[in-house]
C-alpha cells in the first residue's frame, strides 16, 4: 500500500462546522463513556490507542479531549520520550510491551514503538537494516496483542508545515504555553521532507486490518478530536452486546452467590 500524505488534506470537509462536530463530539462523548463501562466490567477486552504526529500536531490535545470522556479509573496514559539507560540494554519494544493494556483497559501512548522507525531512521542512530527490520517486529507485536483480545487503533495526526510553524509561534506568544518551547522543534521542522517519507513507509508498512492506521486531518483541532472519538467509538461498538451478555452472566453469578450467602 503505498501511502502519499501529500494527496491528504489536513482540513475538515467542507459540510463539516465547528458547531456540527461539537454536538457530534458530545453525543459521541456519552456514548464512549457506556463503551468503556462495559469494556471494564467484561474485562473482554482492551484498548491500545496510539498517537503519532510531528511536534505541535496536537496529541496532547487530543488526549485531553478524547481521554476527557472516559472514566479515568480505566484509562493509562504513556509518554514515550528518548529511551533511558536501562531501556537502551533491552529490545526496542521492551519499554512499550510493558505498558500494553490489561483486559478492561485503556492504553493511549503520546509516541510509540514507531519513534524506532522515524527519529531512529531520520535521524540516522541506527542502520538502516536494522530500522528496516523492525516493520515486521511491530507488524508481528501488534498481531500478538490483537490474537489476545487488544484492540489497537493508530493514529497519524495530519498537519500542513504552514499549521505547524503557526502552532509553534502561537507557543511563544502565549504564557500559558510559553513551557512548551524547544529549539528542538524547530530544528526538526528542517527534517520535514524526512519525516515525511519516515511516516509514509511506516503507515504503508504496518498498516493492519487488526490494527490499522487512521490519518487525522488535524488542523482544525476539533475536527481531529471528532475523527479520533468517531473511529475509537466505531471499533468498540461492535463488541458491546458481547460486553452487555457477559456482564449479565456475571450478574445472575453474583446474585446466585448472595442468595446462598444469605441462606446459610
Amino acid at each position: 500500500m503505498k501511502v502519499d500524505l501529500d494527496d491528504i488534506s489536513a482540513e475538515p470537509p467542507h459540510d463539516m462546522t465547528l458547531d456540527k462536530a461539537e454536538k457530534r463530539f458530545e453525543s459521541l462523548g456519552k456514548e464512549l463513556f457506556d463503551l468503556q463501562d462495559g469494556l471494564w466490567g467484561a474485562k473482554l477486552h482492551s484498548v491500545l490507542v496510539v498517537l503519532q504526529g510531528r511536534d505541535a500536531a496536537g496529541k496532547d490535545g487530543t488526549i485531553k479531549h478524547v481521554a476527557g470522556c472516559l472514566n479515568p479509573r480505566g484509562v493509562n496514559v504513556v509518554s514515550f520520550g528518548v529511551p533511558t539507560a536501562e531501556e537502551r540494554q533491552h529490545d526496542f519494544l521492551w519499554r512499550v510491551h510493558r505498558h500494553a493494556p490489561r483486559l478492561g483497559e485503556f492504553a493511549i501512548f503520546n509516541r510509540s514503538h514507531y519513534e524506532d522507525v522515524l527519529v531512529v531512521r531520520v535521524h540516522k542512530l541506527a542502520p538502516k537494516k536494522l530500522w528496516k527490520a523492525r516493520y515486521d517486529h511491530i507488524v508481528d507485536f501488534e498481531s500478538l496483542l490483537a490474537e489476545h483480545n487488544t484492540l489497537v487503533l493508530k493514529f497519524f495526526l495530519h498537519i500542513t508545515k504552514k499549521e505547524q510553524k503557526k502552532r509553534l509561534l502561537d507557543r511563544e506568544e502565549r504564557a500559558e504555553t510559553a513551557w512548551k518551547l524547544n529549539a528542538g522543534d524547530w530544528q526538526e521542522r528542517e527534517l520535514w521532507d524526512d519525516y515525511t517519507e519516515a511516516y509514509e513507509d511506516a503507515i504503508a508498512k504496518t498498516s493492519a486490518k487488526r490494527a490499522p492506521w487512521i490519518v487525522v486531518p488535524a488542523n482544525a483541532k476539533w475536527y481531529r478530536n471528532l475523527v479520533v472519538a468517531e473511529a475509537i467509538a466505531d471499533a468498540l461498538r461492535p463488541y458491546r452486546d458481547e460486553w452487555v451478555a457477559k456482564l449479565r452472566e456475571m450478574g445472575k453469578e453474583a446474585k446466585a452467590s448472595l442468595r446462598e450467602y444469605r441462606g446459610r
